[in-house]
């Protein structure tokens, strides 16, 4: 393998020293590589998946592929994870429930836009074998989100009666307006409600069987919550995300963490204004949400993911940049996500045309090392690609030397 490709160990392997390594999972290539996921199985292989093709909605030739890494080896040949005929597949989550079971949930793009996507959900138990899982089960994922309609008209109503007249005295604003209330008529539409919501992190589990994952809608531009109690057989929904006082909306690609008290936190990317990282949070397992919040982190619209640690502690990988995707930092809690004062820089090019860096998945795995896939491009290597950080909690505490 290249050597660019091979682990580039920066410390020691000693159990409570700084560790971080790297490598790209396969060599960058000319399609849109884009969206990973990763997950360790119990015997300690990790499994990936991200889409792959031409673009993204609008390219027919996009497809979920997947990689594997056995203990001690490298990433294996990418395989196919999912591919519907002259359809776009994208935003692929993988998940392994309590039970073993390897969850690959993932949207297929009916019209090119993102608005059409149908959600979509395989199962595997044979999944540690060479080339793609062994599928036992396929189905969709029918969304119906609770008080859609009549929040989001509330909110969208109270946003013209503020705005409107800024939006109309702008030219360039306009079609803000326009899209506003093309999306408040689409909510009283159950087609409109039910369809496009997309996934992107992983799911969490917040009781012994309630498995919660976390959806978005470009066309409401906010989150909700989906959970299933019987491992995918039926599904209910959550109200959805949203700040009715205008402070802080257009809140998407939540990732869900659960508190020792059983409160879930959903950090969330920022698709409008203030260009902050979103919060938000729920007292009853995801059903019912509190009012958005933001947090003192700069969000240049782009995925973030939060996990809990085995040392009570929690991570938070995103774009910390109020315009760009060429800084990548891993943020450390001590209080469950209510400040993060500690952070190091996983990648940090100087301008955001210099790389992007983004779409971070993160797990922890059964040593204690946090493992991160995240899109890859930079202006001096040709391509895309996925790469993979293996690193500990002593690395991001010695701090970043590039403040």
């Amino acid at each position: 393998m290249l050597a660019s490709l091979a682990f580039v160990i920066i410390a020691a392997t000693a159990a409570d020293a700084p560790v971080y390594e790297s490598e790209f999972i396969f060599p960058p290539n000319d399609k849109h590589n884009h969206g990973s996921s990763i997950v360790e199985a119990a015997d300690g292989t990790l499994v990936t998946a991200w889409f792959h093709g031409s673009g993204e909605r609008t390219c027919d030739d996009v497809m979920v592929q997947g990689a594997r890494r056995r203990p001690g080896g490298q990433w294996c040949e990418p395989f196919v994870m999912a591919d519907t005929p002259d359809l776009p597949d994208c935003n692929p989550v993988l998940f392994i429930d309590p039970r073993g079971t390897l969850w690959l949930i993932w949207i297929t793009v009916q019209d090119n836009q993102w608005g059409g996507s149908l959600l979509k959900y395989r199962l595997s138990e044979d999944f540690l074998g060479d080339g793609p899982p062994k599928w036992r089960w396929q189905d969709i994922i029918h969304a119906r989100p609770v008080d859609l309609e009549s929040r989001f008209t509330k909110l969208v109503d109270a946003g013209l009666e503020v705005l409107g007249p800024i939006l109309d005295s702008v030219p360039e604003l306009s079609n803000f307006k326009k899209e506003a209330i093309e999306a408040k008529e689409k909510s009283g539409n159950k087609l409109y409600q039910r369809i496009g919501w997309m996934t992107r992190l992983h799911p969490v589990m917040v009781s012994e069987n309630r498995m919660l994952l976390g959806l978005y809608s470009d066309v409401f531009n906010c989150s909700l919550a989906a959970w299933t109690e019987n491992w995918g057989e039926t599904w209910s929904f959550s109200t959805p995300i949203l700040d009715p006082e205008l402070r802080n909306i257009s809140n998407i690609q939540p990732s869900f963490v659960q508190r020792k008290n059983g409160e879930v936190a959903a950090f969330m990317r920022d698709n409008g204004i203030p260009k902050k990282v979103r919060t938000a949070t729920s007292k009853d397992l995801g059903a019912t949400w509190s009012d958005v919040g933001t947090l003192p982190i700069d969000n240049p619209g782009s995925s973030v993911e939060a996990i809990s640690l085995k040392s009570g502690r929690w991570a938070l990988v995103c774009n910390d940049t109020s315009d760009g995707r060429n800084r990548l930092t891993v943020f450390l809690s001590e209080d469950e996500g209510l400040t993060w004062p500690k952070f190091r820089r996983l990648e940090n090019e100087p301008g955001k045309n210099d790389g992007s860096f983004s779409y971070p998945s993160v797990i922890q795995a059964k040593d204690g090392s946090i493992h991160a896939t995240y899109s890859h491009t930079r202006k001096d290597i040709k391509g895309s690609t996925i790469k993979h950080v293996r690193f500990n909690e002593e690395w991001v505490l010695e701090g970043d030397p590039e403040k």
